[in-house]
């Protein structure tokens, strides 16, 4: 089974797919669930929900801005409203949800995050392989960092567009995505985005 765990709807500021066909587009290209992660809201995962099926799955999911660079939280229930690094991670766990890492050092975007040794204890899962990471000494320093920490390292495409939807994600071989990723029982597979799509996407975000 695979999943992509970090992809973009129409509710991001620069996302561009509605959430009825970031599930189809998915479906259609054989993944068995994605997690939607628009910026600061779960409206995206709310919608796409609705159109999820037995044997596909949609993990509700937010990439928030914080002080100190993005976090995404998955498994998520209600909007996390504060933008400070440490009361995200608290509002995420309240929800049971699972805190991740995406992009970590990543210079040139200016949202990625730089854990340091202290962070360690407060991340659930490092985004080591981001497809649309321009540079892959970014994935390559989130790899060393994971694992000096002994922490899992997921991936996810990143997609604001529908052909990047299913470029990066993990293969499971449980029904149960959660438990998967508690057991830490999954690999990670990935591709890298075309630079042209991170134009288009900085276009858009100007646009609007």
């Amino acid at each position: 089974m695979k999943y992509d765990l970090h992809t973009h709807s129409k509710y991001s500021s620069d996302g561009w797919i509605d959430p009825e066909t970031l599930v189809k587009t998915a479906i259609k290209k054989g993944l068995s669930g994605i997690a939607v992660t628009d910026h600061n809201t779960i409206r995206g995962g709310l919608k796409a929900k609705k159109f999820a099926n037995e044997s596909f799955e949609v993990v509700i999911g937010s990439e928030i801005s914080t002080e100190r660079g993005e976090v995404i939280g998955l498994f998520l229930s209600e909007e996390i409203i504060s933008r400070n690094f440490l009361e995200v991670i608290d509002g995420i766990k309240e929800q049971g949800g699972v805190v991740v890492l995406p992009h970590p050092f990543d210079e040139l975007r200016g949202n990625g995050l730089f854990p340091g040794n202290n962070d360690k204890k407060l991340i659930d899962y490092i985004e080591t392989f981001n497809s649309r990471c321009f540079r892959s000494k970014y994935n390559d320093k989130a790899n060393k960092y994971a694992a000096k920490h002994h922490i899992k390292g997921l991936a996810g495409s990143d997609a604001h567009f529908a052909n990047e939807i299913g470029n990066a994600g993990v293969n499971i071989s449980y029904n149960d995505l959660n438990i998967a990723l508690k057991k830490e029982d999954f690999t990670i597979f990935g591709e890298r985005s075309s630079v042209i799509n991170l134009g288009l996407t900085k276009v858009l975000k100007v646009w609007r």
